[in-house]
């Protein structure tokens, strides 16, 4: 080993162990591992006295006292232009650095990095008598993370998923990235790569062939249709995946309303909701884990909930859609299902988009009805509903980010007017704050992707 004393502290007379060999050296036979992890800890260099790395680590040989640097610790010091010093003459305890401080001859730490200089023209003023300063908690990456109150995870998404009985994926134009898939092969493909970045939760819509529509929905409760074979499908590939499934006649419907609709124009309650439990139980019986009706008709989800158990099927949960709002953020979903009503609107039994204290009676029958989960659609532009039913309900809360929403962000990202991306994940980030513990939206598989990827 070449001695160089001219780099060390005399007190040190260390020899080096050049980089470029395997930096190993024999302790004493006294030296313990503990004695050399000491070492490690008061290692220093040349008149500044820089510990060597924070990642310098041993690992002993078959021969008591032979130790190994880690090649953390080697790549370490040679970015650093160091050198590993060691001797075996030298080994420094624990109660040898602490009395060489006592003494007065504590080495010496790096100086305090200067202060930044302000620009040219600033002008010197007293500092604010401020008790507190809520900026000093955001003046680095680490502390923004370490106080992060809201958080995101592939876990938090249900994938919304749109299924017809064709053979090939249909772009949905309406909704860039969006398909209707083929049940039988890109539906399976499409829930491996949402498994694949840790999204194991899905809901299903169908695109009813017109020729199976009628003015009751019928096939809505055919248990070989297009949902029941797609949920058994599913369940046979990926027997542990969450599947949510739609409850609601409009997809079924000639007419294009979630319910009966009669002859003068009125959506008819009871008997729709008669319609929605046969629905509801056929969803059960294919392997469905959570139904979800969407349809907002009076007392569905009790009617639901006693259907479900009658058949065996109390283990099967019921996300009640508690705030559905008739709003106009809808139209790219009806594009894709093409399922428009055929006339009127939905406004006799969607909610109006102007109240707000509503919410909390649909919230408070849809609880002793028996829900699950409650959930606010649209999601952004009703962040406060959401908020109100966290605040009012020990249930889970749901939020859906509709197509209109998903929409407005592709657009704007493809004219380049925002960041895609970045409003992607605030937009999402904001409802989870306001209180959705579960976010159905468009974006899950592009968004748990960005979460996979993040290096923060």
């Amino acid at each position: 080993m070449a001695t160089s004393a001219a780099a060390i502290d005399s007190r040190f007379a260390l020899a080096t162990i050049s980089t470029g060999s395997v930096p190993r050296g024999r302790l004493p036979q006294a030296a313990t591992s503990e004695s050399f992890s000491s070492y490690k800890r008061c290692l220093f260099r040349s008149s500044s006295f820089t510990r060597i790395s924070p990642f310098c680590s041993s690992r002993s040989d078959s021969r008591r006292g032979v130790f190994s640097f880690s090649s953390e610790c080697l790549r370490w010091t040679k970015s650093r232009g160091l050198e590993i010093f060691c001797n075996e003459e030298i080994w420094l305890s624990i109660e040898e650095c602490e009395a060489a401080v006592v003494a007065g001859k504590a080495p010496e730490a790096p100086p305090v990095l200067p202060k930044a200089a302000a620009p040219a023209g600033t002008p010197v003023v007293p500092s604010l008598p401020l008790t507190r300063r809520p900026r000093r908690n955001r003046r680095s990456p680490v502390l923004r993370a370490a106080f992060q109150e809201t958080t995101l995870s592939p876990a938090n998404f249900v994938l919304p998923l749109f299924i017809h009985e064709g053979e090939e994926d249909t772009p949905i134009g309406a909704m860039p990235g969006c398909y209707r898939l083929g049940w039988r092969h890109g539906l399976v493909e499409e829930v491996y790569k949402a498994r694949d970045v840790g999204i194991n939760n899905v809901v299903l819509f169908p695109k009813i062939p017109d020729a199976l529509k009628s003015a009751t929905g019928d096939e809505a409760y055919n248990e070989n249709g297009l949902v029941p074979r797609a949920i058994r499908l599913l369940k046979d590939k990926y027997p542990d995946i969450v599947i949510y499934t739609d409850v609601a006649l409009d997809p079924y419907s000639s007419d294009g309303h979630d319910g009966i609709v009669r002859e003068d124009g009125v959506i008819m309650n009871d008997e729709t909701v008669h319609q929605l439990c046969k629905q509801a139980v056929a969803q059960a019986r294919a392997g469905a884990d959570v139904v979800s009706p969407s349809d907002m008709m009076d007392g569905r989800v009790g009617a639901i909930r006693t259907a479900l158990d009658d058949n065996g099927f109390q283990d099967v949960s019921i996300m009640s859609y508690t705030a559905k709002y008739a709003s106009a953020f809808y139209g790219p979903f009806r594009e894709a299902l093409d399922s428009n009503p055929r006339f009127g609107d939905k406004k006799t039994y969607q909610m109006n988009p102007a109240n707000y204290r509503e919410a909390l009676t649909e919230c408070h029958e849809d609880e002793a009805e028996g829900a699950d989960i409650l959930l606010v659609k649209p999601a952004m532009p009703y962040l406060d509903v959401v908020r109100l039913l966290r605040d009012k309900s020990p249930l889970p809360i749901a939020a859906y980010q509709v197509s209109g929403e998903y929409s407005m962000i592709k657009a704007g990202g493809v004219l380049k007017m925002i960041d895609e991306e970045r409003v992607m994940m605030e937009s999402l980030l904001c409802i989870k704050r306001a209180g959705a513990d579960i976010i159905l939206t468009y974006f899950a598989l592009q968004a748990a992707r960005c979460l996979c990827g993040e290096k923060r």
